[in-house]
């Protein structure tokens, strides 16, 4: 039985999305500030967190980056549900490493269909998704599947679920070139946060965390106005 961590402040919120989800069967724990929210995530490693942006305390923004930046909970899927539904906002939690954005007033169907995609996603990237790709390799970079890790130099990089996603797929088709709107489709899945700026700034940190120099990738390549590719070996 998976466990949801929902964070917001509003009451009747809350019991909305845990009567919705445990219908699902999922067990939810519920979370009403920021201090709390952490606490509960490092206590119950929850399979994915639902986490509002306006929070008494440290607001949603701040508990994201929190939870990005501990190896215990770096690779827990976060969706972010808020009334702040303006690009500049759903760009900055995306930035952030929120997985996926919600605006309220919401469906909780749809909400149910978000959290089922988030976690057939993340599952699918723990346990392999049907292919035999053990590990990849290219120069000091060392992608390891099975273990939903990234090596580069001998040391382990801390990924975002969404980062490793797209260093996954673009180096098991080196030479392939993605463009934004079919890596938003791969990565984030159809009826996600369609925005292109979305992948770019995926990108920016990916090259931040694996290329010796991100100004000069030596991995992954920008095809001018098409998208991306990981470059072939020599």
């Amino acid at each position: 039985m998976p466990d949801i961590l929902v964070v917001d402040d509003e009451a009747s919120i809350v019991e909305l999305i845990r009567y919705t989800l445990e219908g699902e069967g999922y067990r939810v724990f519920a979370a009403e500030d920021g201090q709390a929210a952490l606490r509960l995530a490092f206590e119950v490693n929850p399979d994915l967190i639902i986490l509002d942006i306006m929070l008494p305390g440290k607001d949603g923004f701040e508990v994201c980056q929190s939870l990005r930046s501990d190896v215990r909970t770096n690779n827990i899927p976060v969706l972010i549900l808020s009334a702040r539904g303006d690009v500049v906002d759903r760009v900055l939690g995306l930035e952030l490493g929120a997985d996926d954005y919600i605006t309220k007033p919401f469906s909780p169907r749809e909400l149910a269909a978000r959290v089922k995609a988030n976690l057939r996603r993340q599952k699918q990237n723990k346990t392999g998704s049907g292919e035999s790709i053990r590990e990849i390799r290219h120069d000091q970079l060392v992608i390891r599947p099975e273990k939903y890790e990234a090596v580069i130099n001998g040391e382990k990089i801390s990924l975002s679920p969404k980062e490793f996603e797209i260093l996954l797929l673009l180096a098991s088709h080196p030479g392939r070139v993605f463009s934004r709107d079919a890596l938003l489709e791969r990565i984030w899945g159809l009826d996600s946060v369609r925005e292109t700026r979305t992948v770019d700034v995926h990108i920016r940190y990916l090259r931040q965390k694996i290329e010796p120099d991100p100004g000069n990738p030596r991995y992954i390549e920008t095809v001018r106005g098409v998208g991306y590719r990981f470059k072939e070996k020599p």
